[in-house]
């Protein structure tokens, strides 16, 4: 099978599969958890069976039924948030690269400030502050986020900026955005593609970090994230629990960059043919 006018690698097959998987159980949640993800429907703890074939959780809720409903908010706001993301890091990276002077020198250093401090530290000093709701948490996740996005975006541009095709269409009078839409963003996809990967599995691990620290996602919502912290102290009792959601973040995980890694082949075998 072909897509985008390439053939597809077994690994790029594998990933595509394993992320459908995933995004079908998380649009179909409701029809396909057996139990609603708050419901307590037996005793805490309790054994696999043939209702509950994950077994319980801490509060007799269906590990299964969690673990499906937590598919559509971990995929969800992760989603949401490395696209936010990409967006205000890819515009501001761009046009700092195109335009120059004091703008460069204004976003990098308002980049510079943002970095300054561990993401994970300024989340957790934020998330204080302003509380954890849902539009909280995406957007400030999402702008320090985009700080990492910016810096490879102005880089890839800056080196795309300075060949000469892109010099003989400023010198054609092209606009500020023919400029970054037509020469630079179709050169710099591949790095970027990569990055999106990067970005997207670091949102999970840091929405899970936050959940740990009481400021991710709030109970009784459920995602993969703080599954992990509830379930944690059961590994001492030789209970598989905390590794079903572990196990979700890393096979989605593995899904994804086998995805990007055959688009950034693609993408380099043109190259290679161009040149």
């Amino acid at each position: 099978m072909r897509l985008f006018g390439h053939k597809l690698s077994l690994t790029a097959w594998v990933g595509f599969i394993i992320i459908l998987i995933n995004v079908v159980v998380a649009l179909g949640a409701p029809m396909i958890a057996p139990f609603g993800q708050a419901d307590i429907v037996g005793d805490a703890w309790a054994d696999p069976d043939r209702l509950h074939l994950l077994g319980l959780d801490n509060l007799g809720r269906d590990i299964l039924s969690r673990l499906i409903y937590g598919a559509r908010l971990s995929i969800g706001l992760s989603s949401l948030i490395t696209v936010l993301a990409f967006i205000i890091g890819i515009i501001t990276g761009f046009v700092a690269a195109a335009v120059g002077g004091w703008v460069d020198s204004l976003l990098s250093r308002i980049v510079d400030l943002l970095l300054s401090m561990p993401i994970l530290i300024f989340a957790f000093m934020i998330l204080s502050v302003l509380g954890t709701d849902i539009p909280v948490l995406v957007g400030t996740i999402a702008i320090l986020n985009s700080t990492l996005v910016f810096r490879l975006a102005r880089a890839v541009a800056m080196n795309i900026a300075s060949l000469e095709y892109v010099e003989a269409a400023k010198v054609r009078g092209e606009g500020l955005w023919w400029i970054i839409s037509r020469e630079i963003l179709p050169n710099a996809i591949p790095p970027l593609a990569a990055e999106f990967g990067l970005r997207f599995c670091f949102t999970f691990l840091l929405i899970a970090a936050l959940s740990f620290l009481g400021l991710g996602i709030q109970p009784p919502l459920a995602d993969w994230g703080s599954m992990v912290k509830d379930y944690r102290d059961m590994i001492n009792l030789d209970s598989a629990a905390p590794l079903y959601p572990a196990a979700a973040i890393a096979i989605l995980t593995i899904g994804i960059n086998f995805v990007v890694d055959w688009m950034l082949s693609i993408h380099s075998k043109g190259y290679g043919e161009s040149a």
